[in-house]
């Protein structure tokens, strides 16, 4: 129950979870036992779980003060915020209970001494919290701070991949929670590039479930206030954030506009809705992650909202070594400067020496002059890269090159126990300094059925659930959960739930009425190598055949919903559909994603997508299939128009009246050539196209 919830726990923390939690439930109960009161009282979920996150309670022995200090010293340990503060072991803690009892029973007091001597986990455990990075920490707090008091910001966290970028943004968590605030967060996936708004997508639908699991009365404030804002185009939104239909229930069909009207509609309605969620009761933090793989709809976006009211904190991280000056992330950067928008950046720097000794040091549980030699090799290697340094430290210990020893002592209690390492063979081992190639040779490891489900999943994305998996792998659920396992118990992957417990070992249903667990990679890295282990010739293949296991499983409402996923997979096999009959099959699928991008305002992502479907279409299109054809143009001279390119406009126009068989057929040419002369204030020439 919340009370004794550690803060891992709550998820509003950057921390994995492990047996440690229940040291601090332990301690909290010996708290209540010891005083006879809990450490956090409050009736208030929120509050409850920021005294959890960051108030320290007041010591055992300041309430009862006959209570001796080093008793108080042990529920405090127990208590600890961070999983590494704690009691590592419950040995450890049983050795400094009992030596408690015995002082007790033979002076009635308890002299002072070190917590902790004899507690050492035989469990490899690699700290997680933060080496090097308080000023960076520091700074992204001051900017929480500045927005809960009205202003709206971007605060842009740039570095090499694995330089722990998301993990600095994490740590905003904290204060989010002292100030109600929501954090959201979503990523631009470097295999479905595709797919238009992604990362917003997946941070407002992490809203919706936010705001799904408050109460009856908050959510029908919600509701209220949701449906003030977006009046009778509520539609337009639900098509982008099918939860949002939880929220505010069936809307009717949005008013037909076309153009740049839509485009401004659009705009128009995702403004006010996020202004629903930024006030001083409740700011909100949208971090972005991995911006250099944005679409330009979620760059356009990007720049909308952060001209918006206030109490808004967007973060984004991205890779500088993959953005040149002229990458349209930089140059979008660059307009939100000149328009006077509050951005800042910090670059993070590889660890220093001292940093990884101590994180090096702290997982072997010894001095940082032990750990020195291993760090200095561990660093040539790592360049101080945080995440390299601790897939390189996990497999030196798998590899059996780190082990644990213990020898037995003159008393029971005082075994001797200590981490091993051993550095010549460690010199000895011919290893890669490319991370991804280090990655890949790690997944190697694993069993073939798991190696198989990871490189299925790195095609679905960073991101993905169990039902989409059992169906690209062609198995049951508790197979294909069984065989991601092993990549749970090594981290590789995480869950984003606790539901995927439920599928370990024992036989389920596959009905849709099922929780459905989602995970997540570890780490771009780890995607990227499970990628790399399909072989090149083999890719668009398995994309294809993704695409059509999906087609034929997802009911209509989930073809729909996942629309631009499964014609991505489709899409990336396009070489392989020789059939005619497929062939124009692929082209209404690219012409529905192309409507449902430009409804988006995603203008390049509908150009590419109709134009892969005038690419798929006969050579006999015009005659064969003239309505869907002239359907394709017309379109695509939309799309050229909105998305200001002129000069294929006037070429693809040419291409329609040169094959237009009615005159009312050809005036859409004329029409969207006019809409771009006046855009680009021509108008005499507008007057005579007209004419």
């Amino acid at each position: 129950t919340l009370s004794y919830l550690a803060p891992e726990q709550t998820g509003r923390m950057n921390r994995g979870i492990d047996y440690r939690a229940d040291f601090y439930a332990l301690g909290v109960t010996l708290y209540q036992l010891l005083t006879g009161t809990l450490p956090f009282i409050s009736d208030d979920p929120l509050e409850l779980i920021h005294c959890h996150i960051a108030k320290l309670p007041v010591p055992v022995n300041q309430i009862k003060p006959d209570l001796p200090a080093m008793v108080a010293a042990i529920v405090s340990k127990l208590m600890a915020k961070n999983a590494e503060d704690r009691y590592q072991s419950a040995l450890g803690l049983k050795h400094d209970l009992e030596r408690c009892v015995t002082e007790w029973n033979a002076t009635d007091s308890i002299s002072t001494f070190e917590l902790g001597q004899q507690d050492l986990s035989d469990r490899f455990l690699i700290p997680e919290k933060l080496y090097g990075r308080a000023t960076e920490v520091a700074q992204l707090l001051a900017a929480f701070d500045r927005v809960a008091n009205g202003t709206s910001e971007l605060m842009l966290v740039a570095g090499l991949s694995g330089i722990g970028k998301t993990a600095v943004i994490n740590e905003v968590h904290k204060p989010i929670v002292r100030q109600r605030g929501y954090f959201i967060k979503g990523k631009f996936d470097q295999f479905n590039r595709n797919i238009p708004l992604s990362a917003f997508v997946q941070a407002l639908r992490d809203l919706m479930g936010q705001l799904l699991s408050e109460s009856d009365q908050q959510l029908a404030q919600w509701q209220a206030k949701i449906l003030a804002a977006v009046g009778e185009n509520g539609q337009v939104l639900i098509d982008v954030i099918p939860e949002l239909e939880q929220l505010i229930g069936l809307q009717p069909p949005a008013p037909e506009l076309s153009g740049s009207a839509a485009q401004n509609r659009f705009n128009l309605l995702f403004q006010k809705f996020i202004e629903v969620f930024t006030t001083a009761e409740h700011p909100l933090v949208m971090f972005l992650d991995d911006l250099q793989w944005a679409d330009l709809a979620s760059l356009q976006l990007i720049k909308l909202l952060i001209n918006d009211k206030g109490y808004l904190l967007m973060l984004g991280a991205y890779r500088d070594n993959e953005v040149s000056p002229t990458h349209p992330f930089i140059m979008t950067v660059e307009e939100l400067k000149k328009a006077r928008a509050i951005v800042h950046t910090i670059t993070l720097a590889p660890l220093a020496f001292d940093d990884t000794n101590h994180l090096v040091a702290d997982t072997l549980n010894c001095s940082k002059e032990l750990a020195q030699p291993l760090t200095e090799l561990i660093d040539r290697k790592t360049q101080g890269n945080p995440f390299f340094t601790t897939q390189f430290l996990k497999a030196l210990h798998e590899d059996g090159k780190i082990t644990f020893k213990c020898i037995s002592g003159a008393s029971q209690h005082e075994n001797c126990c200590y981490w091993e390492c051993d550095i010549a063979q460690v010199n000895a081992l011919a290893l890669t300094d490319d991370v991804v190639e280090f990655m890949a040779v790690q997944l190697q490891k694993l069993p073939a059925e798991t190696q198989l489900v990871l490189q299925l999943a790195a095609c679905i994305g960073s991101q993905f659930d169990l039902a989409t998996l059992a169906i690209a792998s062609e198995q049951s659920f508790t197979d294909t959960a069984t065989a991601l396992w092993k990549a749970l118990q090594e981290g590789l992957i995480l869950p984003t739930s606790q539901v995927y417990k439920f599928f370990q070992g024992t036989e389920q249903s596959d009905s849709e009425s099922f929780a459905n667990p989602t995970y997540r990679f570890l780490h771009d890295r780890i995607q990227q190598a499970a990628y790399s282990l399909i072989p090149e010739a083999n890719r668009a293949t398995l994309h294809y055949r993704i695409g059509r296991l999906l087609l034929s499983h997802f009911s209509s409402a989930t073809q729909e919903e996942r629309r631009f996923e499964i014609i991505g997979h489709l899409n990336s096999g396009i070489g392989l559909v020789v059939n005619p009959i497929e062939r124009l099959d692929l082209a209404r699928w690219n012409l529905i994603a192309g409507r449902k991008a430009m409804s988006s305002n995603a203008y390049g992502a509908a150009l590419a997508y109709l134009n892969q479907a005038i690419d798929l279409l006969p050579e006999d299109a015009w005659t064969a299939h003239y309505a869907f054809t002239l359907e394709l143009h017309h379109d695509r001279l939309d799309v050229a128009y909105l998305n200001t390119q002129y000069e294929d406009l006037e070429a693809w126009g040419e291409i329609v009246l040169q094959h237009a068989t009615a005159l009312l057929d050809r005036i859409k040419v004329y029409e969207t050539r006019s809409m771009a002369l006046r855009g680009q204030g021509r108008f005499l020439e507008v007057v005579e196209t007209g004419l």
